[in-house]
């Protein structure tokens, strides 16, 4: 039996565990530098979020950004006669070149967004999204109102069933909550990487936290050592954008791995892997958190579909946690 959380104040009921579909997009660039995880293949892609579903999982979460375009292309084809088996997020502001796969900037205005979730419906082959998420994360807060009025109307005019704000800063997330149909905050978090105040927002407006990075770009999953070199199309890798943390001149960040191994003992008790016990750490952290490990393959999918088997740390494991990471 899977078991299920709910997407914030929206009551759309959700797997516990989504999956996130940013390397399944393939490679996309910006002035030579890769914001994707290289190359993907789709028949595989598809064959692994089939797998997700028959697994339990129902929730997929998406951009526009991700592979300008392709992301939604291959979940388009992947729900292909079932979409009423599935929660879609996706997310808008970038701008691109679907044919060059290559990043061009942002818009934000109203038009400009209601051309991004008009362009997405095209893609996901779908007439509705049911999570629309602002995917800005340090837009300045006193310019998001007409942001967020926009998605009130996509509601109103059937396009979105719900909105979300991709933000790790506490006082976009407040504001976005202050907007009736927002549901959901989208922030970095995973056992080594905390974010104490924007979960708060979460919890005191009942929205979802869904948790990007909950594997730490896979430094999580054990099987990246100090010398590991993902590829040069790949975000981790030599050419990697300034926001990436962790990972460093195209290897794992070695504080990093320092603070995973601290913790690896206690993340693989009980019979789990070390990413099923990241996973498993979401879930103790909050009701609201929903975790969202990437995925290019069918035995990802697996091993992480296999941490609701075991479903959250105890108290005593967290408390045993924050203090290994002297927290």
């Amino acid at each position: 039996m899977t078991f299920t959380r709910k997407l914030g104040r929206s009551g759309i009921e959700v797997s516990a565990l989504g999956m996130g579909c940013w390397a399944i997009g393939g490679p996309i660039w910006e002035k030579g530098t890769p914001h994707g995880w290289g190359e993907v293949d789709d028949n595989e892609s598809i064959s692994a979020v089939h797998r997700a579903m028959e697994l339990g999982v129902n929730f997929f979460d998406t951009a526009n950004l991700y592979g300008a375009g392709h992301s939604e292309k291959v979940l388009g084809r992947a729900f292909a006669g079932r979409r009423k088996e599935v929660v879609i997020a996706t997310k808008f502001n970038a701008v691109f070149d679907e044919q060059a796969r290559e990043l061009l900037g942002s818009d934000t205005t109203p038009a400009g967004i209601r051309k991004a979730c008009e362009d997405s419906l095209r893609r996901l082959d779908t007439d509705y999204i049911d999570l629309y998420q602002f995917h800005d994360n340090g837009f300045p807060v006193d310019k998001a109102e007409p942001v967020r009025d926009t998605l009130e109307e996509l509601v109103s005019e059937g396009k979105i069933r719900a909105y979300g704000w991709s933000t790790d800063f506490a006082d976009r997330a407040e504001f976005f909550a202050q907007g009736k149909h927002c549901a959901s905050i989208q922030l970095q978090l995973n056992v080594l990487d905390n974010n104490t105040e924007v979960i708060a927002v979460c919890e005191k407006y009942n929205l979802a936290a869904i948790n990007r990075g909950p594997l730490a770009m896979g430094l999580l999953t054990g099987k990246y050592s100090a010398s590991t070199t993902p590829s040069a199309d790949d975000v981790r890798g030599v050419n990697s954008p300034s926001w990436m943390k962790y990972f460093k001149d195209g290897k794992p960040n070695p504080e990093w791995l320092k603070m995973m191994e601290a913790v690896r003992e206690i993340l693989q008790s009980g019979g789990r892997t070390l990413a099923q016990g990241a996973l498993a750490w979401l879930w103790a952290r909050s009701e609201q958190t929903l975790p969202i490990p990437g995925f290019r393959t069918v035995a990802q999918v697996e091993e992480n579909c296999g941490a609701m088997k075991f479903g959250a740390l105890t108290v005593e494991q967290m408390n045993e946690i924050e203090t290994l990471l002297k927290r």
